[in-house]
């Protein structure tokens, strides 16, 4: 008797095992999640780095000192974009809009975390606005030649590579990267409205300058720029997207019916599957589509249609999907960095199954019925698959985890630090013994999403891999706002 009591308390004990061990990788710690994901921007930062709290990734310190000394201008400060020592506006900019988009959604489930998103936002900020009003009639857009910078594996402390300044003007002209500044700017001024309105004020006055002069100036910055830009972060999609974007972020932060009529001849007609650093029509879209859910004002219906129908192009089920998804479940649009897109599609997920559930609506792709549960569900499991709820059980979020990338395509995080190693690491010398080592890397970058799983759910984990093993700044900054709608929703 006692034997079979045994028996039966191992397979009680073995139940309650397995559904725990369920439970935790089918709920992961959003709120862990969400504190990383934001603490990664420490790990980017460019310039004088602030001491103490403020600055809790320590084996980074002051880089970049002299940038905008060719020009004879300050542009010290803002992000690296990626694993590499350039700042790109344009991808930098496209990164603060989405934080400042997830900290006006989300910020009240942001708890303690809300100071931390409002920091990361503030130190693109403070860096767009040099950008923008250091020369009248003219829009820096970028610091660092990448040419000259990509062939270097060299920590930012050290870098000797030319700190080429970009920009565009009335001659050159480039009304996506203004556009998008433009967004980000507005966004931005509505995160600091009530905690430092002088700032807020700052912020918007110059986003309708800068948009002022992306909607007169009409073109291309690839075009401006050629090889500084391209193909690193062409804008390939065009800017009438930005244009779109920089209006309905400026209608929202205004209500000018201004911007309204600019965005009334742009048009609501461009139909897209995808949502990134260079196409934002299905965010303007989701965007403009909160006036007609939540305001139910029958002028925004046509972007209201579009955001539904980008939906539709996203959903499994869905008759108009155009979507593939690996057999873990994660969605798969391109072959490099393919995370980027998963973290901003997954943002219009979350943001209009909100908006919906607000008016308890619903549509159809189709015979298909979409609710807001639905949405949620499937943003859910794209935020739980980069979190560890995979095949392969590991978390694409380094130091989120038991098991996440060692190897990442990062030159800081893999080179030794200053503290650990004060001799400077030229141009070539990080080569040999670091990038080509087998070793992980020195310095954990805690928090940084790299380009994620191959078509296969599988990743190699491969230093020199870059179009899997590397962060960038748009990837967590569009997340964050999903970390917080889930650290709201779900006890961690």
């Amino acid at each position: 008797m006692r034997s079979r009591g045994a028996l039966l308390s191992l397979l009680i004990f073995l139940c309650v095992f397995v559904l725990t061990t369920v439970q935790v990788q089918g709920n992961p710690n959003y709120r862990d999640a969400l504190a990383k994901s934001i603490l990664f921007f420490q790990g980017q930062r460019s310039g004088r780095l602030p001491s103490g709290a403020a600055q809790q990734i320590t084996w980074r310190s002051n880089s970049g000192l002299s940038d905008g000394l060719q020009a004879h201008v300050d542009l010290t400060g803002g992000y690296y974009d990626a694993g590499d020592n350039v700042k790109f506006n344009f991808p930098m900019a496209f990164t603060t809009t989405m934080l400042s988009w997830g900290t006006l959604e989300y910020g009240k489930r942001m708890g303690p975390q809300l100071s931390d998103a409002r920091a990361a936002i503030r130190w693109a900020t403070d860096y767009l606005l040099k950008c923008a009003r250091v020369t009248p009639g003219r829009l820096y857009v970028g610091v660092g030649d990448p040419n000259v910078d990509h062939k270097c594996w060299e920590r930012p402390e050290d870098m000797d590579t030319v700190r080429t300044v970009y920009s565009v003007s009335q001659s050159n002209p480039g009304s996506d990267v203004a556009g998008e500044t433009a967004a980000a700017l507005a966004a931005a001024s509505m995160v600091f409205r009530k905690v430092d309105p002088k700032y807020s004020k700052l912020l918007l006055s110059t986003a309708k300058e800068v948009m002022q002069f992306a909607m007169r100036y009409q073109g291309a910055y690839s075009d401006s720029l050629g090889s500084a830009v391209c193909p690193f972060y062409c804008s390939y999609s065009g800017y009438k997207d930005e244009l779109l974007w920089g209006a309905a972020w400026l209608l929202r932060a205004t209500n000018d019916v201004y911007y309204f009529n600019f965005l009334k001849s742009l048009g609501a007609s461009d139909s897209t599957d995808i949502f990134s650093w260079d196409n934002k029509f299905a965010g303007a879209y989701v965007l403009l589509s909160r006036r007609a859910l939540l305001s139910n004002d029958r002028n925004f219906e046509p972007f209201k249609q579009e955001a539904e129908q980008f939906m539709c192009r996203i959903f499994p089920n869905s008759p108009s999907s155009s979507t593939q998804y690996t057999q873990g479940g994660l969605i798969y649009k391109l072959p490099g960095s393919n995370l980027q897109y998963v973290t901003s599609i997954t943002f219009l997920l979350t943001t209009y199954s909100k908006y919906m559930a607000a008016r308890k609506q619903t549509f159809n792709c189709g015979s298909f019925v979409v609710t807001p549960r639905a949405l949620k569900a499937l943003a859910k499991q794209q935020v739980d698959y980069i979190l560890g709820v995979n095949p392969l059980k590991m978390s694409y979020m380094v130091g989120y985890g038991p098991y996440f990338p060692k190897r990442i395509h990062h030159r800081g995080s893999s080179l030794p630090s200053k503290a650990s190693h004060p001799q400077n690491i030229g141009c070539d010398g990080g080569f040999q013994p670091f990038y080509y080592s087998a070793n992980p890397n020195p310095n954990i970058l805690v928090g940084a999403i790299v380009g994620g799983p191959n078509q296969n759910d599988g990743f190699p984990d491969d230093r020199s891999d870059y179009s899997h093993s590397e962060p960038a700044t748009y990837i967590n900054g569009a997340i964050v706002g999903p970390l917080a709608y889930f650290a709201g929703s779900y006890k961690s």
